[in-house]
C-alpha cells in the first residue's frame, strides 16, 4: 500500500518506521532538519529501534518537506493519509490547539486525495464529527495512539490494543480496514491484538480517559510520599506493602517531582475542559493534585536553603530526549521566583540558558559549583555526590 505520514514526532516517525517495513511511506514534516536527518539515515528523536530502522533500512521512509505543492504531488497516490501532528493543550483557550490538524485537512482536501484518512493526533471530544462536517469529501478516523518516549516503535510493533474510530457508519468499513493495516504491521499475531471499533467520539474519549487514569495514578503515589516523607515514615515500604495487593499491582508507583510529557499533563486538562457541563470532582482533583506537589517539592528544596541549585537533566525520564511539560521545569520557575540561583545540566540542550538560567554541559562543574542538586529521576552519575543529591525517586528505574 501507499501510505502517507503527516508530522515526524514519536507518533508519526514510529509509524511511518512500522508500516516501511511492508509498505511504501512518504513521511512529512515543517522541520527541514528531521527530514534531512531522516535522509541520513539517521533518527531526529532519541529512540534506538527508530535509529537502528532508519540506519540499517535507508530511503525506507520517504521524507519529504510538508508543503502544499509536496502534498498536491504525492498525496493523491496514497491509500491511507495519517496525521500525527501535535496539538499543544492552549491554558487561555482552556482548549487543545489542534490548528495543524486543521490545516492540514484543508490542504489534504485541496490535493485531492481520495484516501482514508486517519487523525493520530491528541484531539478534544467531538474534534472528528466536527472535522467531517467541516471536510465532507475526506472519509475521517480516529486512532488514539498509547505510546511510551523512547520505546515508540516497540510499542506499534507490540500494541496492547488497537482503538479506531469512524466518523459516519459508512466509514466503519475503512475503520476495520485500518485495524486490520496496524495488526499485521505488528510482530504480534494480529488475531490475538484486542481490537475496539467505535465511534469517532468515544474513541477520542479513551484516549483522554487512559491518559488521564494514568496521571491520577501518578498524583496518587505522590500525594503518598508527600505524606510520608513529611511524617518521616519510609515511603519505600508503604508503597510495597499497598503494592502487594494484586488488585492495585506493582507498576506505575515510583513518586516523582510531578508527572509531565507529551500527554498527561495536556490530556487531562482537555479531559477537565470537556466536563464543562458534566458534574464531576476527581478529574478537577487530579489536574490540581500536581500543581499541589511542584509547589510541595520547591518548599522541601527551598527549605534545605540551598545558595545554588544543581538541576540534573531536564527530560522526563531515561532514553527520552523530551523535556516538554517536564515537572521540574515548573520547579525551576518556582525556585527562581524565591530568588534561588539555578544551574542546569542538560547535554540535549544547545542554548547556553533555559527559562533564565544558565545551561552547562559540564557535569563535575554542576557537582563542583552546587550545595544541591535536584533530579526527577535519579542517575548513577550522582552516586559520588549522593549526599547532596535531593530526589524522590525510590527505586531508580530511570
Amino acid at each position: 500500500m501507499r501510505i502517507a505520514v503527516i508530522g515526524l514526532g514519536y507518533v508519526g516517525l514510529s509509524l511511518s518506521c512500522l508500516f516501511a517495513r511492508e509498505h511504501e511511506v512518504d513521511a512529512f514534516d515543517t522541520d527541514p532538519s528531521r527530514v534531512a536527518a531522516i535522509h541520513d539515515g539517521r533518527s531526529p528523536l532519541q529512540e534506538a529501534a527508530i535509529g537502528r530502522f532508519l540506519l540499517e533500512h535507508p530511503g525506507r521512509v520517504r521524507a519529504h518537506v510538508a508543503d502544499a505543492s509536496a502534498y498536491k504531488r504525492l498525496l493523491p497516490a496514497a491509500d491511507v493519509i495519517i496525521i500525527a501532528t501535535p496539538t499543544n493543550y492552549d491554558d487561555r483557550a482552556n482548549h487543545f490547539d489542534t490548528s495543524s490538524v486543521d490545516e492540514t485537512l484543508g490542504l489534504i482536501e485541496e490535493s485531492g486525495a481520495a484516501a482514508t484518512v486517519v487523525i493520530k493526533s491528541t484531539i478534544p471530544v467531538g474534534y472528528t464529527d466536527a472535522a467531517s462536517r467541516e471536510h465532507p469529501s475526506l472519509p475521517l478516523l480516529f486512532s488514539p495512539e498509547f505510546l511510551r518516549e523512547g520505546t515508540a516503535l516497540e510499542d506499534n510493533l507490540h500494541p496492547s490494543r488497537i482503538v479506531v474510530g469512524y466518523s459516519a457508519p459508512a466509514n466503519l468499513g475503512r475503520a476495520r480496514d485500518f485495524a486490520d493495516l496496524l495488526a499485521r504491521a505488528s510482530e504480534e499475531d494480529p488475531d490475538t491484538i484486542p481490537c475496539h471499533l467505535m465511534t469517532a467520539s468515544e474513541a477520542e474519549s479513551v484516549k483522554l480517559f487512559a491518559n488521564t487514569y494514568l496521571a491520577l495514578r501518578i498524583a496518587f503515589f505522590n500525594e503518598l510520599d508527600t505524606y510520608a516523607e513529611s511524617r518521616g515514615l519510609s515511603t519505600e515500604r508503604i508503597i510495597e506493602a499497598v503494592c502487594a495487593d494484586e488488585r492495585i499491582g506493582d507498576y506505575y508507583n515510583n513518586p516523582s517531582f510531578g508527572y509531565g510529557g507529551y500527554c498527561l499533563p495536556k490530556d487531562s486538562k482537555q479531559l477537565l475542559a470537556n466536563y464543562a457541563t458534566v458534574p464531576q470532582d476527581l478529574i478537577q482533583a487530579i489536574v490540581d493534585s500536581n500543581e499541589t506537589r511542584k509547589a510541595y517539592i520547591a518548599e522541601q528544596i527551598l527549605g534545605r536553603k540551598p545558595q545554588r541549585v544543581g538541576v540534573y537533566r531536564l527530560v522526563m525520564k531515561a532514553g527520552s530526549d523530551n523535556f516538554r511539560s517536564s515537572s521540574i521545569i515548573d520547579i525551576i520557575e518556582r525556585l527562581r521566583d524565591q530568588g534561588t540561583e539555578v544551574l542546569i545540566y542538560e547535554p540535549s540542550l544547545t542554548t547556553v540558558t533555559f527559562a533564565g538560567c544558565v545551561v552547562t554541559a559540564d557535569l563535575d562543574h554542576l557537582k563542583a559549583t552546587c550545595d544541591l542538586i535536584i533530579c526527577n529521576r535519579m542517575s548513577p552519575e550522582l552516586s559520588d555526590v549522593s549526599d547532596k543529591v535531593y530526589t524522590r525517586d525510590i527505586w531508580s528505574r530511570g
